[in-house]
């Protein structure tokens, strides 16, 4: 885990172990107790293994629908603000991934992230999308 006062370095280390498809790095970004709020049903993932219990849900819901290779890239953040040992993060994204066999790419997302210290690090303490 990166030790930085850069909160944004612990989101680029979540998004690309998302991009990676490594649950066990994704967890690891995530403080504890973790929440995550998306469009995908049942939409709300709380608790230690909320990284690890979203992201099988994203591959059942990929797996059911016909996608997989998903990528999401990072835009200029809108909002990095720290205030002692927490932080809020607001970045465009873009998503793309195969759709049974073709690629597509959603814009206009926002990844939306709340954070905190543990120790000296920054975790992901809660997060966000909303779709373009």
């Amino acid at each position: 885990m990166p030790n930085s006062n850069d909160p944004m370095a612990v989101v680029r280390q979540y998004v690309d172990a998302f991009n990676n498809g490594d649950e066990k790095a994704m967890a690891a970004a995530c403080a504890d107790p973790m929440q995550i709020l998306d469009g995908m049903s049942p939409h709300v993932w709380q608790g230690p293994t909320a990284a690890e219990e979203w992201w099988r849900a994203v591959l059942a819901e990929g797996e059911h629908v016909g996608v997989s290779g998903y990528r999401m890239d990072l835009g200029e953040p809108r909002h990095v603000d720290v205030t002692g040992d927490f932080g809020y993060v607001v970045v465009p994204c873009t998503l793309s991934f195969n759709l049974q066999g073709e690629r597509v790419t959603q814009t206009g997302a926002v990844f939306t992230v709340a954070l905190g210290k543990v120790g000296t690090d920054w975790r992901l303490t809660a997060w966000a999308w909303a779709k373009g």
